[in-house]
């Protein structure tokens, strides 16, 4: 297994266009923003976890809330995602970083731990995800990239490559050497991920009936798959495409 460090870094910012302010939204009486520091820092084999947010003023919440929860916080370029985890990587100085977004507050600690496992066992891979092959719910995404891989994409990647940090390393004629994780059954059709209000409304619904913990992703699934009348919920809502920020 490799030494090497691995630092968590949670994107987030309050200027979401579909939904402002989302990731200090409650969930059971808690931001989810801390419910995502939480899992992360429940999961094994991370040696850190950082909050990278923008210079925007609308952010100082976001890095109060961070000082609150005693984790380090990075601000840079509200738009150029992937130049604040370049700067978190320096704050840092990790070997890897494994990328969650803030509003994932569902997040499961064993799937990061999953994530960090395969790298750790062959650190020569670039990129290692839940995502490569999408079969988790929407909203327990796990990627972890390699610094010598976001430090290429950080010289090439352009336009939208640098909001969403690593699919210049999935996306892109670059050759990288990247792994998947794959779940069966599928259940890549349910959304437990924060974009809207009804999204708000699923995750309370979830929340009411799992507690006030990371659930296991397993608990998620059966869940939903057994509660139609939650599903539904935010059925009707379209993850937007890559390009479009």
């Amino acid at each position: 297994m490799s030494t090497k460090r691995i630092v968590a870094v949670i994107q987030a910012r309050t200027g979401s266009s579909r939904l402002p302010r989302k990731v200090l939204r409650p969930l059971a009486g808690r931001p989810v923003l801390e419910w995502m520091v939480r899992a992360a820092r429940e999961a094994r084999g991370v040696d850190e976890v950082v909050i990278a947010t923008s210079t925007a003023s609308n952010d100082d919440e976001v890095e109060v809330l961070g000082q609150q929860l005693g984790v380090k916080v990075v601000r840079g370029s509200e738009d150029d995602v992937l130049s604040r985890f370049m700067l978190a990587i320096d704050a840092t100085d990790a070997d890897a970083v494994v990328r969650l977004t803030a509003d994932c507050p569902l997040c499961d600690p064993k799937l990061i731990s999953a994530i960090v496992s395969m790298w750790r066992v062959d650190p020569s891979l670039d990129y290692v995800a839940t995502t490569l092959i999408r079969t988790l719910p929407r909203g327990l995404d796990v990627e972890l990239a390699s610094r010598s891989a976001l430090q290429v994409a950080n010289e090439e990647a352009e336009s939208f490559h640098r909001i969403h940090v690593t699919s210049y390393l999935y996306d892109s004629k670059s050759a990288f050497r990247t792994m998947g994780l794959v779940v069966q059954p599928a259940a890549n059709d349910l959304r437990v991920t924060l974009d809207t209000a009804e999204d708000g409304d699923l995750l309370d619904a979830v929340v009411s009936e799992l507690g006030d913990q990371p659930p296991a992703w397993q608990d998620v699934v059966n869940l939903l798959r057994s509660r139609p009348d939650i599903t539904q919920i935010n059925a009707k809502i379209r993850q937007k495409k890559l390009a479009d920020g």
